[in-house]
């Protein structure tokens, strides 16, 4: 395992002590911040928010993908859990509505926005409150992001996201 600020979905976080010593530092604060203790299983960790789209993965394929992730297991998203869909452009979500996906996700309990950047930069109603934990296809996941300073965001894929959405928490989208 890389040691970075990531871990696949069915691993776990390394040691402080498994970081270059030059790195320890900013992990351990990392690790403080987000809520995880050393070793601690990513599968599992509770989800408030789900959000998929922005500029880097708001495309007609990524929705396409979640459509049909949802549409196999005829999958809803979990109670207490808020879902945000957010095409990349004007262009995907024509595209969305054509192929009837818009309507898929809606029946799935996504609230399907309009292009823009919504809570990938934490702008409009489309933030983090407090300590909320995000499961979200965005590309970035710095103190703030997502409008709130204490919100804890965690990258991953839209077909993962959509399965977080429906668990309530980070679970492997392949083993669902």
């Amino acid at each position: 395992m890389a040691l970075d600020q990531s871990a696949p979905v069915g691993g776990s976080l390394p040691r402080i002590e498994d970081f270059p010593e030059t790195a320890r530092e900013l992990a351990a604060d990392a690790m403080q911040f987000m809520g995880f203790a050393p070793g601690a299983a990513i599968k599992g960790t509770k989800v408030d928010v789900a959000f998929i789209g922005s500029c880097t993965n708001g495309r007609t394929s990524d929705f396409v993908a979640v459509a049909e992730f949802l549409r196999r297991g005829n999958y809803k998203v979990a109670s207490g859990v808020k879902a945000l869909a957010v095409p990349g452009s004007e262009a995907v979500r024509r595209e969305l509505a054509a192929l009837g996906i818009d309507k898929q996700l809606e029946a799935a309990g996504f609230q399907v926005r309009n292009p823009g950047c919504s809570m990938c930069l934490g702008m409009n109603p489309d933030k983090l409150v407090g300590e909320q934990t995000c499961a979200s296809s965005s590309n970035r996941n710095f103190k703030g992001r997502q409008g709130s300073t204490t919100g804890r965001t965690l990258i991953m894929s839209p077909v993962m996201v959509a399965a977080a959405a429906v668990r309530g928490y980070v679970d492997d989208a392949r083993t669902m």
